[in-house]
């Protein structure tokens, strides 16, 4: 009878520790995607915003060391990160190919103009400064036209300062409701063996010497819940980097490297300071109030 009791127990112990671990690591793993997200967003916003293109039709006229002279102008630019030049035949061909047909064959000539497709760096994609390069080039002779997405750029910016006010605000609420889940299971952990808190003070036991092992067993459910945590975030921030090349998640490894050090030790603050306040509660409630 005794050793079912005792196996009961030991399951029970078990189970309790394990849904501490799972709620530590879950709390954590989330944590530390928005933290991703918050150390990415820049970035992201980035590379969207350089997504933008800038279209310089050029005249019929227009020669071509002078189109080679507008290109070399601008690769050498500081605001811009990519040109291309498109022919008017590449245009056609593009055209083309996305219709399924060839639109030539009615008109008889190709109505296109050769161009440069511009990507501006991201700092650069503002109405200010588009509208600045555009009057730099429309001043050239052999330039027809500059066209971009005004409108875009106005919601694309305008959006990127909500988002980034959002993202701020949501990890801070999610810092709190993190703090208060972890709290909670480590308190229902501490709850369920508060008889044997109070029976070590009866005997004699001092407050630090009881509360020294509830530390250290939360402290290694903590460590044990943190692991979990970064080798998910580790999964995930694989998968995002092989499937979003483009977005360089990799590049900065030193912001990486402490984001996974502040996840780890948040793990271990968070379950220490939790089972201390937990025990302290408890080492000083009263007898009869233990039930």
């Amino acid at each position: 009878m005794s050793s079912s009791f005792d196996k009961y127990q030991k399951r029970k112990l078990i189970s309790s520790y394990f849904s501490v671990i799972l709620s530590i690591a879950l709390v954590l793993f989330l944590l530390g995607l928005l933290g991703l997200l918050v150390l990415n967003a820049k970035k992201v916003a980035d590379h969207f915003r350089e997504q933008v293109t800038v279209t310089i039709y050029l005249k019929d006229t227009a020669k071509e060391i002078e189109r080679k002279q507008l290109e070399k102008s601008l690769a050498m630019a500081d605001y811009v990160k990519s040109t291309i030049y498109v022919s008017k035949e590449q245009a056609a061909e593009s055209m083309k190919a996305e219709n399924g047909e060839d639109f030539m064959e009615f008109l008889g000539y190709n109505p296109l103009q050769n161009s440069i497709d511009v990507n501006l760096k991201a700092d650069f994609v503002t109405s200010e400064h588009l509208e600045n390069i555009s009057k730099d080039a429309i001043s050239k002779t052999f330039v027809e036209e500059v066209s971009y997405d005004n409108d875009l750029v106005n919601l694309m910016n305008n959006n990127v300062k909500k988002i980034s006010l959002w993202v701020l605000i949501i990890s801070a609420i999610f810092t709190l409701i993190a703090v208060l889940l972890i709290n909670s299971s480590i308190r229902l952990a501490v709850y369920s063996k508060r008889f044997t808190i109070k029976t070590m003070q009866m005997v004699g036991a001092t407050k630090r010497f009881i509360r020294k092992p509830f530390i250290w067993s939360s402290v290694k459910l903590g460590i044990t819940g943190a692991i979990l945590a970064l080798i998910g975030m580790g999964i995930v921030l694989y998968y995002i980097n092989r499937t979003f090349p483009e977005l360089y998640f990799l590049s900065n490894p030193i912001f990486i490297s402490l984001l996974f050090l502040s996840v780890f030790l948040l793990g271990i603050l968070i379950t220490w300071v939790s089972t201390f306040f937990a025990t302290q509660r408890f080492l000083n409630l009263k007898t009869d109030r233990l039930y």
